[in-house]
């Protein structure tokens, strides 16, 4: 396994991160848990992502208790969250300060940890000044309750924002962003987000590199296998969605990457 720093931070990350998003809580339990977890860490992997919303907070729960019950040693493990979706209540979402803290200490608490390396925005509140939320982020790394922040589906701008707010407050600045990245999702890692590589030395975890699995081919049959994602009774209405797609991609072979990509990464 090759590590890499994540962002401009000092913070070392195995190139491949395990998330528990749709498996932890929907699909599997500790036991399973348990056994994919330690098989990352078999082979390298130190870095597992959650959030507050996976499986209502389960998810979670999950990660743990297998971690705590595999006996691994904290500081092992690069473990983040992420923080906007908590509940049904009016301050139980978004990016307020008041759902920021009292959503990490619920979810350190789900966790059954004193920290987390990594805390994400899960996406940008258009009702909440960025401002407020920069500062909050602050007060949660200076009680030690999480190390670094990174944002996930905010825009160029929103980022460019909070990164600005940090450095006019002297604060803590955002170190990563998580996009989905895939054949079908392209546009912002390869052409939104260039300047935030070189301006801000933003670092990228990316999400959905299979797009929920349509880019296997499992769906391409016109049929959902039993036991894949798309069979869980949450998933079912993007069914229509899956389908199209994968039949457009059965008939469809020849996508290049854009120029610009190309020469940013080359």
């Amino acid at each position: 396994m090759q590590y890499k720093n994540l962002g401009k931070s000092g913070l070392k990350v195995s190139q491949l991160s395990y998330g528990a998003w749709v498996t932890f809580g929907n699909q599997l339990d500790v036991k399973e848990a348990k056994s994919i977890l330690q098989c990352c860490r078999d082979h390298g992997v130190n870095f597992f992502d959650n959030a507050e919303v996976y499986a209502n907070g389960r998810a979670e729960e999950i990660m743990g208790q297998a971690i705590r019950e595999l006996g691994w040693k904290r500081s092992d493990v690069v473990i983040s969250t992420k923080i906007f979706w908590g509940g049904s209540g009016p301050n139980d979402k978004g990016l307020s300060r008041k759902h920021i803290i009292e959503g990490t200490k619920a979810s350190l608490k789900r966790l059954d940890m004193d920290y987390v390396d990594l805390l994400y925005c899960h996406r940008p509140d258009v009702s909440t000044p960025i401002e407020e939320t920069v500062r909050a982020i602050n007060y949660v790394i200076d009680k030690g309750w999480a190390f670094y922040w990174g944002t996930s589906e905010w825009s160029s701008q929103q980022i460019t924002e909070a990164c600005e707010i940090s450095k006019r407050l002297d604060l803590v600045a955002p170190i990563v962003e998580q996009p989905e990245y895939n054949l079908l999702a392209r546009h912002k890692v390869e052409v939104e987000y260039l300047p935030l590589f070189s301006n801000y030395g933003i670092g990228l975890t990316t999400w959905s590199p299979l797009a929920s699995g349509v880019l296997t081919g499992k769906y391409k049959s016109g049929s959902i296998p039993p036991d894949s994602r798309f069979a869980l009774e949450n998933y079912k209405v993007n069914l229509f969605n899956v389908l199209t797609v994968s039949c457009f991609l059965h008939n469809n072979t020849s996508i290049t990457c854009p120029n610009t990509f190309k020469e940013a990464t080359a």
